[in-house]
């Protein structure tokens, strides 16, 4: 049984040939399988026949069939925290994606609202990690997604995050600033590394500038509860620089104790011991609060969304 894909090329994939993408967003064929069904004019970008090594723009439309095929289970107790006709404010419990991706196409939010809610158009303006918790905005039309998209854009919306990390966090305040790239050391293809800025390190010409501010909550049991603030939005930004400072986040299985447990994971060979040394199933990371300026009225908005029942349970003294 087939089902019908589409999707847009966002601006971080722009440059991708299309064999890199479609190898890179879904997982469950090999790049040898997609470099067939290209090659047999199974793949259309924009309703034209590609081949394997054409370069992607942002806005272009890939379009494919593809085996229906059993999705893992993900949690689906998401909340509305706020709604009128242009925007949505969810709270995302973890171990959901938020699009259609890899493995994930039914059991995704994207899926879920548009079943719940019926509406046509439906756009995320952010998007968090399957395995984070937390808000994720949705605009219901497109003024509304390009008006909430500029403010991301612009650096003007404010974020914070709650975040469980291994070890003993220091009580200043700690902000940083550096480069993201991706880790070439790494045997898992998507971590990222962050280096501080005036290291004396050589940053490839493609590093992202990013930035994070970090805030000690409270201590327990040889981790640590800590606020942090992005300033920048970048991909993995806030557990990769945790991870370059020394304070893993606790559960997470590429930027925790060790990143070979995330190959261990995806091939469901994770052992008794390891589960034990991640202390919880999912990455130790909450998006709590998000504000931003209506794109409408241009009234402040700002959502809070409580630490979830897991992350308490793992840091007990909350």
């Amino acid at each position: 049984m087939k089902r019908k894909m589409s999707t847009g090329i966002r601006p971080e994939y722009a440059g991708m040939t299309v064999l890199d993408f479609l190898s890179d967003r879904f997982t469950y064929y090999p790049e040898s399988k997609w470099a067939d069904l290209i090659r047999n004019g199974k793949i259309r970008v924009n309703n034209v026949i590609c081949v394997p090594g054409k370069c992607l723009k942002t806005g272009d439309l890939v379009a494919f069939e593809n085996d229906i095929v059993n999705e893992p289970p993900v949690k689906t107790d998401y909340s509305v925290l706020f709604e009128d006709e242009n925007l949505l404010a969810i709270n995302k419990p973890g171990n959901l994606p938020c699009h259609p991706a890899g493995r994930y196409f039914t059991h995704t939010l994207w899926h879920l609202l548009k079943e719940d809610t019926g509406l046509d158009y439906l756009s995320f303006v952010n998007r968090i990690d399957r395995e984070t918790s937390g808000i994720v905005l949705v605009s219901k039309n497109a003024r509304a997604s390009k008006h909430c998209g500029e403010q991301f854009r612009d650096g003007t919306v404010f974020k914070r995050y709650m975040v469980i990390v291994e070890g003993t966090f220091p009580k200043e305040k700690i902000r940083t600033g550096g480069y993201l790239c991706n880790d070439e050391v790494s045997p898992v293809r998507k971590k990222r590394k962050f280096f501080q800025k005036n290291t004396d390190a050589d940053i490839p010409s493609n590093a992202e500038t990013c930035a994070t501010a970090f805030n000690l909550v409270r201590r327990y049991n040889n981790m640590s509860l800590v606020e942090a603030i992005p300033k920048t939005g970048r991909l993995h930004q806030i557990r990769a620089t945790l991870y370059s400072l020394g304070y893993p986040v606790v559960g997470d299985k590429i930027y925790g104790v060790d990143d070979k447990m995330f190959l261990r994971f995806i091939e469901d060979r994770l052992s008794e011991k390891n589960r034990k040394q991640l202390r919880l199933s999912r990455q130790a990371l909450h998006a709590a609060a998000l504000g931003i300026n209506h794109p409408v009225s241009g009234k402040e908005m700002l959502w809070h969304a409580p630490m979830p029942e897991d992350m308490k349970t793992v840091f007990s003294e909350i």
